[in-house]
């Protein structure tokens, strides 16, 4: 297992459109998704321990920012075939089990992933209301093990600076996780 980081923050840089099947049986776009004071791109999976050690905190935040206008969608880009944990059904299971309330969409021909540039998971993409980036760091300083509990949210308190202003924070932390398992060819 491939421990990556993605690279800093390009500031400004346009969300990509989409349009992918997601686990509650809709195709979902970019407009779907987008909230009125912006829009969380991750790119998650169902094995990754980097992922597994946060899914809880990924669901509180996601529900705290959609509060404050700021939606979420999650996209699972890695090869099922190498990964059965990540198979389209296992993802509706998760989704069911950790009570996901945003799109949990599956980017079959990993286009959408490539087109984003995103390296890994989790990966974050954290976009203002004009759907420009803003943040693309770390959830919070957890690894493969959640950090404790009372740490800096890093992503939450950078969403919500991008929600109030527009603007995200200048010094951002990457996020670390497994590479994207991606297809051969």
């Amino acid at each position: 297992m491939v421990s990556l980081q993605p690279p800093v923050c390009e500031f400004d840089l346009p969300a990509i459109d989409f349009s992918l099947p997601g686990v509650d049986g809709k195709r979902w776009s970019l407009k779907d998704c987008a909230g009125e004071k912006g829009l969380l791109v991750m790119f998650i999976c169902n094995h990754c321990p980097y992922v597994k050690s946060i899914r809880d905190r990924i669901v509180r935040d996601t529900r705290e920012l959609k509060a404050i206008g700021v939606n979420t969608v999650a996209i699972m880009s890695n090869d099922p075939a190498e990964y059965e944990e990540d198979s389209f059904q296992n993802m509706k299971k998760i989704s069911d089990e950790y009570g996901f309330d945003f799109p949990y969409l599956f980017d079959e021909t990993q286009q959408v992933a490539k087109a984003y540039g995103a390296v890994c998971t989790p990966d974050f993409f954290g976009y203002n209301a004009d759907l420009k980036l803003q943040y693309r760091g770390r959830l919070d300083e957890s690894r493969k093990e959640a950090a404790a509990g009372d740490v800096r949210r890093d992503l939450f308190e950078g969403m919500k600076a991008v929600a109030a202003t527009g603007k995200g924070p200048l010094e951002q932390v990457p996020s670390m996780g497994c590479s994207i398992k991606w297809r051969d060819g």
